[in-house]
């Protein structure tokens, strides 16, 4: 992709920016004049505008086949009657463009940039993290496994699958290794080796690591076998199998009739649960659309060889005044530009804005035709309403929180919030009498808890149990990280996104001490995120803005949802404080040691059993351990002599 930054020569003043209206909206006569001067100089090329405000956030991305004439138009008056428009006009400082050959690489660099900035304004996906993927390696053996990073490296990528659910590509691989039997291992074959692994024995492998195992054209077939099962291709790959068992029964070979007979019985198992939703062998997505106010869901629907094998439903912030057609091409763009290989068919509600467009770059992805359609009767046009129905359901029970009631929304409410927060983090400190304090982190995301996004983390503060300074300590490492890991994003390296997603709304367990130094390390990091802290014996709720606490009704949907934040961080937090504890008991002798570390250590415990039978061993028993050394084990057989019990 080719770009380039445009300059700010000096040129006319824009007519646009001459006449009172457009200066109001503009909203100053000094940005107005600076404005102009970077307006006049626009070309009229393709390419991407960043709209920002005076701090330098960007505020807005769009794409242009004009860049002039597009992003001119915003000045005109009478151009727009939309709120949402005009109030981002009022907030422009500073508009940045760049140029691009085609629409098409515009299309790509301002969907990169969304992810990349989340602009306010712009329709985004709620949850930025890479989806997952199924991948056969491109190696002589192919491995398959799990990848959240697509790339051109020969390999094939299957997915993507959802995010939500990292167990379902776990038992894909597992069902995979099932009946292909295709290896996980990291070794290069070679097959010299002098026998199989325990997975041969297990029958989830047909060893090609050994020289009497199966040979590179029988695993070649096992691999094309596992990709027609992933494309979908489930009846040519029954027919084959079938063929191949009639084959070997006919030449007596009946153990490999045997192996194909179960292998078929697994797949005529699978391809009875999944659900047949077309009459043809069609490859196609099926998506749509459900929005409310600044919030939005898209469902979508994998129907492969006319089965559908998985759905996804992808929440969406940002389109508060966005038109639904607007929204759904802004969500395909971000969506598939990850995505490994799109659909030849996508279906979709109605006509999309840029569709020439967004076809030409699904197609480059594709490596083929790609259609965007709009059904309008038939099996195509009752899928698209199936789908709507999803998301509109999906959408409304993650409204106001989870199934049990609107406890984000009530939260909103009481808050005085601009929406209902989606991502909710909640911390907690965990101090023991005479040991080391500890502090968590749980999140919720629409009312639910994501466990994969608990942290933890051991304190550095030693100026005694001080929960306030604790609380600073961890509120910044948190920010720092998330700091870092923003830098590097920035920088395009392709790191998965642990601490960047910053929340809607911080909880604090403690009270208006725990709630003020909160509020200080977010002025340190420029974060404006609305922080509150519950106060555990009374259960009283501190906000910055109110001089008293508020005392929540007992059937609260909102009080429900921050004790449960709070029971469920202090339980991890307390979690994390007794598997420091039994740590420190088990190694408190062996951590005394000089030179024996944390590897040595678990060598150590995993050989002997205990610190018990590292004492009763002697030097060369000691010393037979894995990474210990004759040296080392001395140090530790005299040490440990010195200081019994």
């Amino acid at each position: 992709m080719t770009t380039e930054h445009v300059s700010t020569s000096d040129g006319d003043r824009p007519a646009a920016l001459a006449s009172p209206d457009a200066q109001a909206a503009v909203a100053g006569p000094d940005r107005a004049g600076g404005l102009a001067e970077k307006l006049s100089a626009l070309p009229a090329q393709p390419g991407v505008y960043l709209m920002k405000d005076g701090a330098g956030r960007v505020l807005y991305v769009g794409k242009a086949s004009s860049l002039r004439a597009r992003v001119r138009q915003y000045f005109q008056a009478g151009h727009t009657d939309s709120p949402r428009i005009l109030h981002l006009v009022s907030k422009i400082r500073d508009v940045e463009a760049l140029v691009c050959a085609n629409e098409v690489e515009a299309l790509i660099l301002e969907a990169t940039l969304i992810k990349r900035h989340r602009p306010w304004y712009n329709v985004r996906l709620a949850d930025d993290k890479a989806y997952p993927y199924l991948k056969l390696t491109s190696e002589p053996y192919p491995r398959i496994v799990m990848t959240r990073r697509v790339e051109q490296d020969g390999g094939k990528y299957f997915g993507p699958y959802p995010y939500h659910e990292p167990k379902l590509v776990g038992r894909r691989i597992r069902l995979i290794r099932r009946l292909f039997k295709l290896r996980t291992c990291n070794l290069e074959i070679t097959r010299d080796l002098p026998r199989p692994c325990l997975d041969y024995y297990i029958g989830q492998c047909t060893a090609p690591c050994v020289a009497w195992g199966a040979s590179p054209e029988h695993y070649a077939e096992q691999v094309r076998q596992a990709a027609a099962f992933l494309e979908g291709k489930q009846e040519s790959l029954l027919r084959d199998l079938r063929a191949q068992m009639q084959a070997a029964a006919d030449s007596l070979d009946f153990e490999r009739a045997a192996q194909l007979r179960d292998q078929l019985r697994g797949l005529e198992a699978l391809a009875e649960r999944q659900r047949i939703v077309s009459t043809g062998a069609e490859d196609r997505d099926i998506l749509a659309l459900a929005q409310d106010g600044d919030r939005g869901c898209v469902q979508v629907f994998f129907v492969r060889g006319g089965r559908l094998i998985g759905q996804e439903h992808v929440l969406l912030q940002g389109t508060r005044g966005v038109p639904p057609a607007e929204t759904l091409a802004s969500f395909i763009t971000q969506f598939y530009e990850a995505a490994s290989a799109p659909p030849p068919e996508i279906l979709v509600p109605e006509p999309l804005p840029d569709r020439e467009v967004i076809e030409r770059w699904l197609g480059e992805r594709r490596g083929g035709r790609v259609a965007l359609v709009q059904p309008q009767r038939g099996d195509r046009a009752r899928l698209v309403a199936m789908a709507r129905e999803n998301a509109a359901l999906h959408l409304a029970q993650t409204r106001g929180g989870d199934q049990a009631g609107p406890g984000p929304r009530e939260l909103a409410e009481i808050l005085g919030l601009e929406a209902p927060p989606l991502r909710i983090e909640c911390y907690d400190i965990s101090n023991f009498q005479g040991g080391e304090s500890v502090a968590s982190l749980v999140v919720a995301e629409g009312g639910r808890l994501k466990k994969q996004d608990y942290r933890r983390f051991r304190m550095r503060y030693t100026g005694g149990p001080d929960d306030v300074a604790m609380m600073q300590e961890v509120l910044r490492r948190r920010f720092a990280r998330a700091r870092e890991e923003q830098e590097r994003l920035d920088r395009d390296e392709p790191i998965p996104v642990k601490w960047a997603a910053l929340p809607d709304l911080i909880v604090l367990d403690g009270g208006r001490g725990q709630l003020g130094a909160a509020r200080e390390v977010l002025f340190e990091y420029n974060h404006a995120i609305p922080a509150i802290a519950l106060a555990k014996q009374q259960e009283l709720v501190y906000a910055p803005d109110l001089s008293e606490p508020i005392a929540l009704p007992r059937d609260s949907q909102a009080l429900q949802l921050l004790q449960r934040l709070r029971d469920e961080a202090h339980r991890f937090a307390n979690a994390y404080h007794q598997k420091l504890r039994e740590r420190r008991i088990v190694f408190s002798v062996l951590d005394e040691i000089r030179g024996v570390g944390e590897r040595r250590k678990r060598a150590l415990i995993r050989h002997f059993g205990s610190v018990r039978g590292v004492r009763a061993a002697s030097v060369e028993e000691i010393a037979a351990v894995e990474g210990i050394g004759r040296a080392v084990a001395e140090r530790i057989h005299r040490y440990l002599a010195e200081h019994p019990g």
